[in-house]
């Protein structure tokens, strides 16, 4: 009778412990989470891009210094790159190095790459760097259709946004609203410190009008080069709505889905809730 006894409760005892294991073992399968249609979704590999907060990370000290050097918010530095180059993942970005799309102009006489832009095969600057490319487009804006720019007080970010509009920047009137948006949902703002590469504020400008002057003698400053050298931008920022598909977005802005996935570094169709898509018009 003794011995049935504890014949029986080792019986239990492995049962019970059998199945506490067994619980354990549900617990720790991976948890790919699902769909409001009940699918799971697992992972895919090479399906991620490059996200806004990665490339903010990757980026903003490069922006920072082109503040400091030469008086362009790194704000709005951040933004306009975040916008053209589709989050680091459009072609030029991560082909070129080209993060601003800026086109060959006279002047370059770097490697290059032909896409089609305004043209069927329009010429790219290709750079060794991001950095590079930063740099260029700080250059860039060193032209007289942008001088009251600088006449702006680097906190205003702002200003900066529908001034780069009324000085023929972009084609989309909604352009300051993009970048102000942008600045504020990442909170951009928080970069535009003072200057650390400039004494004062006197000497820093000092210094930009020497370059603006340099320039203005060695690129004559006309509407034909400036247009030669960047597309206006005519840009738009679409959040990913329930029902949405890639097809449905390009025909609702005139775009292919191949070129609202080149531009976002996508490599399927898939698209998630809340995602935000740079369209380019």
């Amino acid at each position: 009778m003794k011995n049935r006894t504890l014949f029986l409760l080792l019986v239990t005892t492995i049962l019970v412990f059998g199945s506490c294991a067994s619980r354990r073992t549900t617990l720790q399968q991976p948890n790919y989470g699902k769909n409001k249609t009940g699918h799971i979704q697992t992972p895919s590999p090479g399906t991620t891009s490059t996200t806004g907060l990665s490339y903010i990370e990757r980026y903003k000290d490069i922006a920072i210094a082109e503040m400091n050097q030469y008086g362009i918010p790194a704000s709005i530095k951040l933004a306009q790159a975040l916008l053209e180059s589709g989050n680091g993942n459009s072609y030029l970005a991560q082909e070129a190095n080209n993060h601003f799309g800026i086109k060959c102009g006279g002047v370059w006489q770097g490697k290059s790459v032909t896409r089609p832009d305004d043209h069927v095969r329009d010429c790219f600057r290709v750079y060794n760097d991001p950095e590079h490319s930063f740099r260029d487009h700080s250059q860039f804006l060193l032209r007289k259709r942008y001088e009251k720019l600088f006449a702006l007080d680097k906190n205003d970010y702002k200003g900066w946004a529908k001034g780069l509009k009324e000085a023929g920047y972009a084609t989309n009137p909604r352009y300051p609203e993009l970048l102000i948006n942008l600045i504020e949902r990442y909170q951009l703002y928080q970069y535009d410190r003072p200057e650390v590469s400039y004494v004062n504020k006197e000497l820093r400008e000092e210094k930009i009008e020497e370059i603006i002057q340099e320039k203005e003698i060695e690129e004559p400053t006309t509407k034909t080069d400036t247009d030669e050298m960047k597309s206006a931008v005519a840009m738009v920022i679409y959040e990913v709505k329930a029902t949405d598909t890639l097809y449905n977005i390009g025909q609702r802005y005139g775009v292919s889905t191949d070129q609202i996935k080149q531009l976002n570094g996508l490599v399927s169709d898939e698209l998630s809730v809340g995602q935000l898509l740079v369209i380019s018009k």
